[in-house]
């Protein structure tokens, strides 16, 4: 399985390289948006490894993602950014210690939580975009190890699991990109989907 995630860099043209170059283009507060967003998509996957390997924190997980919707309704909130990362990485799993495919979403999640939390405190100016190929990335290795053939570029850009998660992410774009973000209605869409970026239901 690690190598599916190592070398499951396919570099999709088109719709991919054009949806980072215009996260990138976001300024902070719609980046922390869009990156809340798909964190929101993210979650899922975490909880589950959580109650699979009995590792992790999955109350802190979805504490830390409520903190980051909080911050962007009252931007004046204090949060000890050096505290909670230091939490976060307490509860991220090491992919050496796990033998199950679920520790790359999970780690996929932590990774991207962490970016958030750094593009808010100014420490990651491209955290958005990180995030943004972190989950088109989660999707790419899932299909690549689910998968009984190898897969060409073109057969994983064309899957529904990555066409839906291109398309999520040029409408949450889209959302963010509105001079009047509604958060709350940003949330509840993304919740809505009722599915992880890697197609892991809400309800299991």
């Amino acid at each position: 399985m690690s190598n599916a995630k190592k070398n499951g860099k396919n570099d999709f043209a088109g719709s991919k390289l054009s949806t980072f170059q215009q996260v990138r283009d976001l300024s902070k507060k719609p980046a922390v948006a869009f990156s809340a967003a798909l964190l929101q998509r993210m979650l899922p996957n975490y909880e589950l490894f959580c109650e699979v390997n009995e590792f992790g924190d999955k109350e802190l997980a979805s504490k830390l993602v409520d903190l980051i919707w909080e911050w962007l309704n009252a931007s004046k909130a204090k949060i000890n950014y050096a505290v909670q990362l230091e939490k976060l990485e307490e509860v991220t799993p090491d992919i050496e210690n796990f033998n199950n495919f679920g520790v790359y979403p999970a780690l996929d999640f932590c990774m991207a939580l962490t970016a958030t939390l750094q593009l808010m405190s100014d420490e990651e100016p491209n955290g958005a975009v990180m995030v943004a190929k972190l989950s088109q990335g989660g999707v790419e290795a899932y299909l690549l190890a689910l998968s009984e053939t190898d897969l060409t570029n073109e057969e994983v850009k064309q899957d529904p699991l990555m066409q839906f998660e291109i398309d999520t992410q040029l409408e949450v774009l889209a959302m963010c990109k509105n001079k009047s973000i509604d958060f709350k209605s940003l949330r509840t869409e993304m919740k809505a989907q009722e599915m992880s970026n890697i197609g892991l239901s809400l309800g299991e």
